[in-house]
């Protein structure tokens, strides 16, 4: 039914997960409609050893166009007390954080991050419900019973029967470690620190995963430090007080005093040594002034002197 489909862009990654999810497993099964190469429906197992055991649950995964560049949609169909029905559920793999998403992850990552998200708390985000354990495990009883109109797919037949074998037990290690990494991933973009750790489909590599293992970078984790280490080098750059002068016994009086002079003279602001140096003009002039007039007066003196002797002179040569 896949055969009609253009093989190019997304349709090419959409197709290829399409052929290694067909086969359902004992944890989790999806494939696309018919008609929508962009919308699918899965069914997945409730974890082990929490409320949702023994339940079986049944969704559709709303993928975008640029799929696998922004993240899909996933509503859940079956009731669950974790989820609410019919109402795009928030999951930091989900569409409703596309700065948690990565391209390298894939539906498969999507399914394991449904089933090892459901036994956290909702915390109030959007989409989540935190009913009593006893009203789960009453849904994940009455899940078994549901049969979806959209898809037809039955929950007493939609997965293989739950054995005990490896499988079953790696399926339910990776949806744990999953739910663990993406929560952590979410937590780091969200306080905008940065760290590296290995990507998760490395961790959750198995024979039908549809991706190979790829790095997954998140921001350096050395940025957080950042702020700090400017502190330091800003703490660096500034100037060292003086050290204190220490106090000597063995100084006289005359000594301490002008040891006190000549610290009080290094303390001096620069504005304190302006104020003195125009002060000094100022005397310098007033100084200059007063000799200018006493100059004058004694030459004015000199010329009167010279005046009356030379009159006195005449006079007496008259006689």
């Amino acid at each position: 039914s896949l055969g009609r489909y253009d093989v190019r862009g997304p349709n090419q990654r959409l197709m290829k997960e399409a052929a290694e999810l067909k086969d359902p497993t004992d944890h989790y099964h999806a494939q696309p409609l018919e008609d929508n190469l962009f919308e699918w429906h899965f069914t997945v197992r409730g974890p082990p050893d929490s409320d949702f055991d023994g339940g079986v649950y049944h969704g559709r995964i709303v993928l975008p166009p640029e799929y696998p560049m922004k993240p899909p949609s996933i509503i859940l169909l079956t009731a669950n007390g974790r989820f609410e029905v019919g109402k795009k559920i928030c999951l930091s793999i989900s569409g409703h954080h596309p700065e948690t998403w990565q391209p390298s992850w894939s539906i498969r990552t999507a399914l394991l991050a449904i089933i090892g998200f459901m036994p956290t708390k909702g915390e109030g985000a959007i989409g989540s419900l935190d009913y009593t354990p006893e009203e789960r495990r009453a849904l994940a009883k009455k899940s078994q019973d549901f049969c979806c109109e959209g898809c037809g797919s039955d929950m007493k037949i939609a997965l293989l029967p739950l054995t005990s074998g490896s499988d079953s037990s790696q399926a339910d290690k990776e949806a744990k470690e999953l739910a663990r990494q993406i929560s952590f991933k979410a937590e780091v973009n969200s306080s905008g620190k940065s760290l590296t750790v290995p990507d998760l489909n490395h961790s959750l590599s198995s024979s039908d995963s549809p991706q190979a293992d790829t790095p997954t970078t998140f921001p350096d984790a050395t940025a957080s430090t950042s702020g700090q280490e400017d502190e330091d080098k800003t703490a660096t750059t500034l100037p060292e007080p003086p050290p204190p002068v220490p106090k000597s016994t063995s100084l006289s009086p005359r000594q301490r005093r002008a040891q006190q002079h000549s610290q009080r003279g290094a303390s001096t602001s620069p504005e304190v040594i302006q104020t003195q140096q125009l002060g000094a003009n100022r005397n310098t002039d007033h100084a200059g002034s007063a000799a200018l007039i006493v100059i004058l007066t004694l030459a004015l003196a000199a010329l009167i002197f010279r005046r009356i002797y030379l009159a006195n002179e005449y006079i007496f040569d008259f006689e």
